[in-house]
Order: structure tokens, then sequence, then C-alpha cells
């Protein structure tokens, strides 16, 4: 993939599951946002997908909390890419350094561990491991792949319980970015400053794969006829390199709209193209993707422009042009900014809270085929646009 020079800090803040802000950010969001939290005691935590079907779940299993009680057992998760693939420590460390909610549980890379272990959690891998599900462990499918760019799995007949993807239908989602409002009720706030100003260019696009299943290139080719598409990388002649802290600059200061085209419109599929390279910058992000309503889901109100909201390019171009002549018009894309936060979701404390949750409610459910989970469950994909996709799934 190409990306926008950004600070490394902040590639990494997206990017990785690893918790990168501190723990205590909850706790004034908390009392800010009136989230329950179904803490201990709670004997309907809302942490699993039928408990809060539709939403991410992602507050209230960082929130969950157990009786203070040292003798509650500590999970053993086994991860049989190794700690590297992770970028995280062995033992109690991740769970410990973080402040988790739930912190007792440990990771281990060993295979002697692997028959011990509470769970067995692999990431994007397509080996076949010499492991079989025992009936007293979890098995975690951990994904950030679109459907389109996930191999087949050689291990799709082991029966896993628990998905870990940036699916809203996973037991554990995992996105690439969490926004939370200081106030739900406050969603946008007075500009101090006029984001059109000295802008003197229209659409950027930093992008090295020309060729994507939802023809992404074609549409900003179509987009170009009617409005000026400045495209930088492996698919132009504008080039931009990766090391050089100018592409950033020049975006902000030049520019007005960036495309934030996905790879693949699948569902829920909203990656650092919006998040980083759109949202974190003084850009107004024009999107492709996730169907419209995702979107809304995710990213914070009136924040970006969607493809699917008009007929063609030409029509988008005439809306684009017509953001470029009203500043007032233009600058009501970023009365989001200073409402709230994007919040790290600390991935691995959450795991260990479902695992103790899960034990208390010794649930077993699972998916006997993972494969036909993520390829053939309704609608994952489509190669164009959303609102003409038949119900063919991507195979």
């Amino acid at each position: 993939m190409w990306y926008i020079v950004i600070p490394l800090a902040l590639a990494a803040y997206y990017l990785t599951p690893r918790p990168t802000i501190p723990r205590k950010i909850l706790k004034p969001f908390n009392k800010r946002t009136n989230i329950s939290a179904n803490a201990s005691n709670t004997t309907e935590p809302k942490l699993f997908p039928e408990d809060a079907p539709g939403d991410d779940r992602i507050i209230n299993q960082l929130l969950f909390s157990l009786p203070k009680n040292k003798g509650l057992p500590i999970k053993k998760i086994f991860l049989p890419n190794g700690f590297d693939a992770w970028d995280v420590p062995s033992g109690r460390r991740e769970f410990l350094r973080n402040k988790c909610s739930v912190n007792r549980c440990t990771l281990t890379a060993d295979s002697s561990d692997s028959a011990s272990a509470d769970a067995v959690l692999f990431k994007n891998s397509n080996e076949r491991f010499h492991l079989r599900p025992l009936s007293n462990q979890t098995w975690i499918w951990y994904n950030l792949e679109s459907p389109y760019h996930t191999t087949r799995l050689r291990y799709s007949s082991v029966v896993f319980n628990w998905t870990a993807t940036y699916r809203r239908d996973s037991d554990i989602v995992t996105p690439y970015a969490r926004w939370i409002y200081y106030n739900p009720n406050i969603t946008e706030r007075e500009l101090d400053r006029n984001y059109a100003a000295n802008k003197t260019k229209k659409v950027a696009w930093f992008v090295s794969n020309c060729r994507t299943p939802n023809s992404r290139m074609q549409y900003a080719l179509a987009l170009s006829q009617f409005i000026p598409v400045d495209i930088y990388g492996g698919c132009s002649t504008h080039r931009c390199p990766r090391s050089d802290p100018g592409c950033s600059k020049t975006l902000n200061r030049d520019y007005k709209f960036y495309l934030s085209f996905e790879n693949s419109n699948c569902r829920d599929y909203i990656t650092e193209k919006f998040f980083v390279n759109g949202l974190g910058h003084d850009v107004l992000p024009v999107v492709m993707g996730a169907r419209p309503e995702e979107y809304a889901a995710v990213a914070p109100h009136h924040s970006y422009v969607h493809i699917e909201d008009f007929e063609d390019a030409e029509e988008l171009a005439a809306y684009l042009r017509r953001l470029d002549e009203d500043d007032e018009l233009y600058n009501s894309y970023f009365k989001w900014k200073g409402t709230g936060k994007f919040i790290n979701t600390y991935f691995f404390c959450r795991i260990c809270a479902m695992l103790h949750a899960n034990a208390r409610r010794q649930r077993t459910a699972h998916y006997t085929d993972v494969q036909a989970w993520w390829h053939r469950s309704k609608d994952p994909c489509t190669r164009g646009e959303w609102r003409s996709h038949s119900t063919t799934p991507i195979l």
C-alpha cells in the first residue's frame, strides 16, 4: 500500500491493536458520555454480538470488570503466529502495563502451552497449524484484510469460537479507528479558522495499487474529467516519496479534497485511507468503500462526502465545485473537529475481559466454517456500487 507520510506514532496508533494512549482516557469519556459499562457483578454484560446486535460493544468490553478477587484464574492465550506478529511481550505485561480493567491473562507463544491454553489466537495466517481445538478452549480468528484479499483458509474446517475483524458482526470488533464524542449531544462546534483559506488546488489522491476489484481508478479518472484530480504514486507521473514530510504539508496547505478510496467495497471495510489519510489532514475526504450507513456508524458527524450520495462522477464533481466556491458550506464539514477523539480499542484488554466473562456464562457459540462466514455471509462485498449490488457473494 502507498500511504501519505505521517508521523510514525500516529501510524502505529491507528494501524496496530497495541494500545498507545493512556488507559485513563476512558474514565472521563464514561462520565461525559453516560456510557453504561455493565461492569462488575452484572449477570448479563453486553459484550457479545447477541447481547447488542449491530453495536460494536467496544466501550462495554473495555469497561467490563470482575470482582476484586485474587483467586480468579489467569487465562492463558496462545499465539501460534508468535509475539512479533502482534508486537506484544510475553506473559502478563501487556495487560498490566495498559491497566486493563480485566488483567488476569497471560500471553504465550510456546507450542508446549497449546493444549493448556484457554484461548488460541490466529492472526491473518494461512498456515496449517498442527493443533486440534479442545472442548475447553476458545479459538479466535483475527483478520483485518477484506474478503477480496483474504486467501482461502487451509484450516477453514476448524471450528472457531470467535472472530476478531473490522466487521461489526464479529465477536470482537477490531476497527482501524474508533471515534467517541466527549458528549454525544454535541457533534459540532464553531470553528476558529477557515479550512478553505489559501487553498488553490482541488482533489488529491495518493495511491499505488492501480487495479482493484471496485474500479476506484476508473472512477477517479472519470471524476478528473469534471474537476482537477492530482494522483500521486505508482499510478501517475506525480511523485511524492514516502520519506518526504512535504507530502503531508502539501496536502494540508494546497488541497481541499482527498480521495479516501478503499481497495475493496466490502461491508464495514474502512481503513487508514479514511481515518489517517483523510480525517488526519485538513482536507475533506471523498470516500468509496463500505456502505454509506457504515461510514455514518464510525465517522464523526458530517466529516466526509460519500460517492454513493451522487448519481455519477459528474454529479459528484458538480457538488465538489460548489463546495470549492462556498467557504461556509465547505467549512461545515470540519465542525466535528474538537468534539471528540479517536481512541485506541485495547484489543488484548478486551480479549481478556471476554474470556473471563465467557467462562462465567459458559458460552459455546462457534463457526463451523469461518471461511463461509467471511466470504459468503450476506453481501460481504461488491465490485461496483452498493446501491446496484446484487446478492452475489464473493467466493
